[in-house]
């Protein structure tokens, strides 16, 4: 992917790619498309929204894939297997999913490494060359902007953000960059992102690529020919509790290289439903959903991402205060008595008193128990712990469950 990227200070990429037409305005939705959509974190799109699709777009419409308003994107939320079969699939085989409308960027300069280690919560200085990390952006009131992966390269450093963040995070960002002499490019348009997930994956990817897969471990990547492509970053990451790889690569070979992958039969397309299921199971967060402009990483159960010994970042001091005065809230995981949906933005209840809503909750493909998370006080935020959730009007006991709720995946 990324030794033909431009270089110098853009907001954007010059790319048309993904710019829609007239002819790809959106549309409004049907009542269930927003139901999904509101589950998976992103608001409906109105009819004066233009969404942009990805390279891969008239793929997953031959594939007879449902189509949603997602991230400012047409994004396929399940193919005619249904998302229980394309979950399924992930868990037990291998499945690939379009996620190309995450954005990109790209940082160079001498102090490349400094400058997201400031900008970033984790400790980019700790990363070797071939080597990533999750890790989060935050402002200086310590609240999050976004959840990020970070890529350490020979000679720069990758950020992959959220789709429908990247033109607030590159705003955010790039306000810091004269502090550190770099260049900053949001390389998003440009670039195409395949995850193929599952316990297959290594063995169906081998095929296609002369890389070494074996010796990639769990958060490195490698730059390698995939499906005849060059300069492919193969990196061993994934939001589903399965081993697997996301693939970055030019847009322009977005469809030779799903093609190469599903050609065997092997493979099952996947949507956002089943991404959505998957990276809940494993009490992954998603932006928007379980984490927000009004969190900090402290409440979102992600400190083991705030790395205070590293020395100053954005967002730190208010952090430290945060450490030492106490949260007052905590995100947890949860599971219901009875088999009701918890959906995003039912009410929660503990002890009788109001304590704020979902803010995930499925029906477990795998486990086929509801779950869920939401914010409760520390003092309620105990394995065990009691809290009710008013599913169409009546409230239903639910229990505070340690995550990941599924204990077995194949990267655990």
């Amino acid at each position: 992917m990324v030794d033909a990227m431009p270089s110098g200070d853009h907001s954007s990429s010059t790319s048309t790619l993904g710019k829609p037409s007239a002819a790809d305005k959106a549309s409004p939705g049907s009542s269930s498309t927003r139901t999904v959509e509101n589950r998976l974190g992103e608001a409906p799109a109105t009819p004066s929204q233009a969404l942009k699709r990805t390279p891969l777009y008239r793929v997953h419409v031959a594939l007879g894939a449902k189509i949603v308003p997602f991230a400012g994107f047409e994004m396929p939320v399940q193919y005619p297997t249904g998302i229980t079969a394309e979950h399924r699939a992930v868990r037990e085989k291998a499945g690939l999913f379009d996620v190309s409308h995450m954005g990109e960027f790209i940082v160079r300069g001498q102090r490349a490494v400094d400058f997201v280690n400031y900008v970033t919560t984790n400790d980019v200085a700790a990363l070797k060359p071939g080597q990533a990390q999750y890790s989060t952006i935050l402002r200086e009131d310590g609240t999050i902007v976004d959840d990020c992966l970070v890529y350490r390269a020979e000679d720069r450093v990758l950020m992959v953000v959220n789709g429908s963040n990247i033109d607030k995070d590159f705003a955010h960002i790039s306000t810091f960059v004269g502090d550190f002499d770099v260049t900053l490019d949001d390389i998003s348009d440009a670039v195409a992102l395949l995850a193929l997930q599952g316990p297959d994956a290594a063995r169906i990817l081998q095929r296609h690529t002369d890389t070494d897969l074996s010796k990639i471990k769990y958060y490195e990547f490698a730059t390698g020919t995939v499906a005849g492509v060059d300069k492919v970053y193969i990196s061993r990451t994934g939001y589903t509790g399965e081993d697997g790889f996301e693939l970055y690569f030019p847009a322009e070979h977005a469809e030779k290289i799903w093609n190469a992958l599903t050609a065997s039969g092997e493979v099952t397309p996947a949507g956002l439903g089943a991404r959505d299921s998957l990276r809940l199971e494993m009490g992954m967060a998603l932006y928007g959903n379980d984490l927000d402009d009004t969190t900090t990483p402290l409440e979102a159960s992600l400190g083991w991402l705030v790395k205070m010994k590293k020395g100053d970042f954005v967002g730190r001091d208010a952090l430290a205060k945060q450490k030492e005065q106490g949260i007052k809230r905590k995100l947890v995981g949860f599971t219901t008595t009875e088999r009701s949906f918890p959906r995003h933005g039912y009410p929660v209840y503990v002890n009788g008193k109001p304590s704020g809503e979902v803010r995930s909750g499925t029906m477990s493909p795998t486990l086929g128990i509801p779950i869920g998370t939401a914010y409760v006080r520390p003092e309620s935020a105990a394995e065990g712990s009691s809290l009710e959730i008013e599913i169409r009007g009546k409230r239903v006991p639910a229990v505070v469950q340690k995550m990941p709720f599924y204990k077995n995946g194949s990267r655990l």
